[in-house]
């Protein structure tokens, strides 16, 4: 297993290091008077063309009485505009050869869309109308709201969604803006109506807070101009900061919710640092270590060895505030007290017993390889350098953390292991 490990390990370590320079070069940075930031990343490999708008907007700004709002404002953007039906704007996309969507997320939202190269500025402009001209028709405001509640049921139901929302409140408390879905809690979504989607976009559409990235076959020098003549007139504005406050100190708890289910689903949490600060790359190692794939801890000795799991994982997202560090496991209940233990063992461990060399290796080579992998499409890749825009980082940020990954040492792996999972917070979900 590890020598298989090794061996895809060394293979996804190739990705980064040949495409990094290419891209950089490529990439052209202008900001129009307004404050709207405009990327641009040549690149002439497919006769394809993506576009990420990134709003600095998300569950970050929102509170406990309008959470969902960013998302369900995203799903409106696509559904009309003063020129096109929701339908209309499905239709055009498919014959650009592409298409246009728009979600919301904890601290950005983003249109996305891909196009033909040929077709690059009619998609551009669809974009820009979608963005600008939205009309929030208000009958599909309400089909969009019951959709969302619907949705906000089902996970309810679900045994790990509702693990992980009551393992987000756990670590954040339950008031702050990283404690929910990006779908909203139901009894704020419900209260949602077309006058407050309006005043939530005109707050937070505002150039400053705005990122255009495009990648693709295309000439920065002949995407700029149109660039200004579409964005250029959106008047500018004071871009929303919000107060996000901090998450409650950690402490040592174990809560058990049941919710019928075939699987217990165990989660161990701690807090963890923002994306931007100094231990993100080694502790983004630990969780390589424990739960990144075939080769980690968690799969090869609780699934594999002890057959006390059925998945496994380790989650740390990037986020622009305090984030987490979750420890996953998926098991039957008859094993469930057995895993629990099993699972905190682990945790101890990576703690107390240093990690080896190669296993150390093995998860750097994920973790840059993963990344790499994931930074191969051009709507990756124009997402990448709108979000390292709006984190201030600038579009050379994510290449730099890989080479602070590349860096990492056991030492690093046991000081920031001691330092973050010391001590967790418990979730369990159990069948009824």
């Amino acid at each position: 297993m590890i020598r298989r490990a090794l061996v895809l390990a060394a293979v996804l370590s190739l990705w980064l290091p040949a495409s990094a320079p290419a891209e950089m070069a490529g990439v052209t940075r202008t900001k129009l008077p307004n404050g709207l930031t405009v990327i641009v990343r040549e690149n002439a490999a497919a006769p394809i063309v993506a576009y990420s708008l990134l709003v600095k907007m998300g569950t970050r700004n929102e509170t406990t009485d309008n959470a969902g709002i960013s998302n369900m404002l995203q799903l409106m953007l696509v559904r009309g505009t003063e020129k096109m039906s929701g339908e209309q704007i499905a239709a055009t996309a498919d014959r650009l050869g592409g298409s246009i969507d728009a979600y919301g997320d904890a601290d950005y939202s983003e249109i996305t869309a891909t196009a033909l190269s040929r077709n690059w500025q009619p998609m551009l402009e669809m974009v820009a109308d979608v963005a600008i001209r939205p009309t929030l028709p208000d009958g599909t405001v309400t089909a969009v709201r019951d959709f969302m509640v619907r949705q906000i049921r089902n996970r309810g139901e679900k045994p790990y969604d509702v693990a992980s929302d009551q393992m987000r409140i756990a670590l954040f408390g339950p008031r702050h803006p990283y404690a929910w879905d990006p779908i909203g809690l139901s009894e704020s979504v419900q209260r949602l109506h077309r006058d407050a989607l309006l005043a939530w976009y005109r707050r937070q559409y505002v150039p400053a807070a705005m990122v255009l990235a495009v990648s693709g076959d295309v000439k920065s020098a002949d995407v700029m101009p149109q660039a200004q003549r579409l964005f250029g007139g959106m008047p500018a504005g004071k871009a929303d900061a919000p107060t996000v406050p901090a998450p409650p100190a950690m402490a040592a708890t174990r809560e058990v919710f049941k919710v019928p289910g075939a699987q217990a689903q165990i989660f161990m949490g701690a807090l963890a640092p923002a994306l931007t600060h100094a231990d993100y790359p080694a502790l983004k190692v630990v969780s390589a270590i424990l739960g990144g794939g075939m080769a980690s801890r968690f799969f090869s000795e609780l699934r594999d060895q002890q057959a006390l799991a059925y998945a496994t994982a380790a989650l740390y997202p990037g986020r622009l505030d305090t984030s987490s560090f979750t420890a996953i496991l998926g098991t039957g209940p008859a094993n469930a007290q057995k895993a629990e233990e099993a699972l905190k063992a682990q945790l101890r461990r990576i703690q107390t017993e240093p990690a080896t060399e190669q296993e150390v290796a093995v998860a750097r080579s994920y973790v840059v390889g993963t990344q790499a992998m994931d930074r191969r499409t051009n709507a990756r890749q124009a997402w990448y350098l709108a979000a390292a825009e709006l984190a201030g980082v600038g579009p050379e940020y994510f290449d730099t953390y890989v080479a602070a990954v590349k860096k990492v040492t056991p030492a690093d792996v046991t000081r920031v292991a001691k330092q973050y999972l010391g001590v967790v917070r418990t979730v369990i979900v159990q069948p009824e």
